[in-house]
């Protein structure tokens, strides 16, 4: 057990001791509790789009609203995907497109809706009109002419300080931000014009992106200033073995050091160089070294290995976790495990990525349903199942 888990339980302890702990003769002998994650989190960044798509969530055999269902489970962070004009998800419907999803209005509902629940928000700035991730992070459509880096920093400057002051002003502040998804290699460097001053660290240009994100932290920090909510900013690479490289990187290379949480994806069946046996150690490493708390920003695991629909899985096929199976008890431990080595290594929270993205007549750019269904917090008949209540 992490020796921060070990004083933690002391503390507790003598705090219900009936007298104080100066004497075992004089103290009542209580079981040791574990201490809880602060962070436990749901990226919800798909539910209004399945809602309305004829999605329907179960919470002992009743139909109820979802972001209900994840507070009264313990879910208390609520992770939400912004891109800059996603264009694409109502265009996917063709003439049954009525309006946009992951873009400011539908990410404004979302939050009114997670804080109405008494849940936080981490509001997760992709700074794409579509996905961003290690191996694409394509331009917004608005700036894809930007020839100047300057421009580019005044772009994502004004561009962050706008979205959070409309939110400020409507009460939504959210309490953390993610500045970039899964920037491995960085951003803006997917199929850009000719000229574009592009960011991809793994190619040389790290203090070019240091500069950029540097000015999205400073927006962030000046709408912070004068709300009542003095949000925390989050850097997010994909698996752990990246994590001291790319930090090392942006510190030195780039400058970046005004952020709050070393945040990063950690998928057990993708991520096998390091296993779930050793995340606490790498947790406990990364907090050591760079005097940041620590965060899982996406984990996911199956609870079966079939589909509900003809969209194909992302995880699928046989377990290669012999502990972990693909059952819902197998998808109860695994978050379990994860919670526990967090704790040990002094994490402060766990995200689970799309939980609620069951099958529905939902469209994106690859197909109809979910390519999750068999990963999410409910069965095929849209009700609970094990791991939704792994946090209570």
């Amino acid at each position: 057990m992490h020796l921060k888990t070990v004083l933690i339980n002391l503390m507790m302890f003598c705090g219900v001791c009936t007298t104080s702990c100066k004497d075992d003769k004089d103290s009542v002998i209580v079981d040791p509790v574990d201490p809880k994650l602060t962070y436990y989190g749901a990226d919800l960044s798909s539910v209004n789009q399945v809602l309305d798509h004829g999605g329907v969530y179960r919470d002992d055999g009743k139909i109820q609203n979802p972001y209900n269902i994840f507070s009264n489970h313990g879910t208390n962070l609520v992770r939400l995907r912004l891109w800059h004009t996603p264009a694409w998800t109502k265009a996917v419907y063709g003439e049954d497109g009525k309006q946009l999803y992951n873009d400011l209005a539908d990410v404004e509902k979302s939050i009114m809706l997670a804080k109405a629940q008494g849940m936080q928000v981490l509001l997760d700035f992709h700074y794409s009109d579509t996905w961003a991730d290690p191996a694409k992070q394509y331009v917004p459509a608005a700036w894809a002419d930007i020839i100047s880096v300057d421009d580019l920093k005044d772009s994502i400057y004004n561009y962050t300080y706008k979205t959070l002051s409309y939110l400020n002003n409507k009460g939504l502040m959210p309490e953390l931000v993610q500045i970039g998804n899964e920037t491995n290699c960085g951003m803006f460097f997917s199929e850009v014009k000719a000229g574009f001053p592009s960011c991809n660290i793994c190619d040389g240009q790290g203090k070019r992106l240091g500069d950029v994100m540097n000015k999205a932290i400073a927006a962030v920090r000046a709408v912070s200033a004068i709300s009542t909510t003095k949000t925390k900013v989050v850097l997010h690479v994909a698996d752990p073995k990246n994590v001291e490289w790319w930090f090392d990187n942006i510190k030195g290379v780039g400058g970046v050091i005004d952020f709050d949480i070393v945040g990063f994806s950690y998928y057990p069946i993708w991520h096998t160089t390091v296993t779930p046996d050793q995340l606490s150690e790498s947790i406990s490493s990364f907090k050591s070294k760079y005097g940041k708390e620590v965060m899982i920003l996406e984990t996911a695991f199956p609870f079966t290995p079939d589909g509900n629909d003809n969209y194909t899985n992302s995880f699928g096929g046989s377990s290669s976790f012999a502990a972990y199976p693909f059952t819902q008890q197998g998808q109860y431990d695994m978050m379990r495990k994860l919670e526990q080595e967090l704790i040990d290594g002094g994490g402060i929270g766990l995200i689970y990525w799309e939980p609620a993205w069951i099958t529905s007549n939902m469209r994106d750019l690859w197909g109809t349903g979910s390519s999750f269904e068999n990963c999410a917090f409910f069965d095929f008949n849209g009700n609970t199942v094990k791991a939704a209540t792994y946090m209570e």
